[in-house]
């Protein structure tokens, strides 16, 4: 099947927790020298507090996230390589138990900026658009470079924030296979996290590294759209706050599912849900979201 599928940029457009998006076709073959820009509002409800620390129970939310993101690839010693920035916005209106107090609140703020830089080191040369459409992609496997900055909105003195005030990084690796018209692809990481040395005013927060895998299954038709299943786990992240352990280790799992329907050259809409399976503690919530996405050259 020789054709663009440059149309599916991998812009990550997580929400709420950066550790359990769900995006496909994040290592797919695509060509250099493209630009892609991608804009997503996604809506979410349920329980997002996971922190044991905090005298907080019974949380239950509604989330209006805004996601705004860039794309560029390029070639780095013959090897398709891309870099994306994004920049997330939330704002939440929640029932929340303090102290054993019912009390009702809102929040807004901007979430941490995210930039991901990707290397495909088997399977995908650098190419241009004008040898891009001779090409067709088999086997994949690449790496990436996640870094979380902390340019959220932050209160110290504030139980709930949408910023977490610590940069964090996640190195991963990923494959990617086609079969005819299937893609499947499974992605590991490891999120690392520096210390909050301004959590609830002077405590200083630490989290242990947390695993995460991800896995889809795509399939495309014959006019670019394509729709995947999707699936996550992440497990670990044991909390300690002034070196006292504060809270289990996560061991949670979300499936959903992705719809991309090209409309223009260049153009084109994606709908996305995912729900959470199974949640030993904390973020088990519900998320449905459209994005808008354009690509040029």
């Amino acid at each position: 099947m020789k054709k663009f599928f440059y149309i599916t940029v991998a812009l990550l457009a997580s929400h709420v927790l950066q550790a359990q998006d769900l995006e496909p076709r994040r290592y797919s073959a695509i060509p250099t020298k493209m630009n892609g820009i991608l804009v997503v509002y996604g809506l979410s409800k349920g329980n997002v507090i996971s922190d044991p620390t905090l005298p907080i129970s019974d949380f239950s939310i509604t989330a209006h996230n805004a996601v705004a993101g860039y794309l560029r690839t390029f070639g780095v010693a013959g090897k398709l390589s891309r870099i994306a920035i994004s920049i997330p916005y939330t704002y939440m209106i929640g029932d929340i138990k303090i102290n054993g107090r019912d009390t009702s609140a809102s929040r807004g703020g901007f979430n941490d900026a995210q930039v991901r830089f990707g290397i495909n080191l088997i399977g995908s040369p650098a190419l241009e658009r004008r040898n891009f459409r001779e090409y067709t992609q088999k086997g994949i496997f690449g790496f990436s470079l996640v870094v979380n900055v902390p340019t959220g909105t932050y209160h110290k003195d504030k139980l709930v924030n949408t910023g977490t005030n610590r940069w964090a990084v996640k190195p991963e690796v990923g494959v990617s296979k086609r079969f005819k018209r299937f893609y499947a692809e499974v992605y590991s990481g490891i999120w690392f996290f520096a210390n909050n040395t301004e959590y609830l005013g002077s405590k200083k927060l630490e989290q242990r590294p947390m695993f995460s895998i991800q896995a889809h299954v795509c399939y495309y038709l014959k006019n670019n759209m394509w729709f995947s299943v999707n699936g996550t786990r992440f497990n670990g992240g044991e909390t300690f706050v002034n070196d006292a352990s504060a809270g289990d280790l996560f061991d949670n799992w979300r499936v959903g599912a992705t719809w991309s329907v090209p409309f223009a050259k260049g153009h084109s809409v994606k709908l996305q849900f995912h729900v959470g399976a199974f949640a030993t503690r904390g973020y088990d919530y519900n998320t449905v979201s459209v994005g808008y996405q354009y690509v040029f050259f």
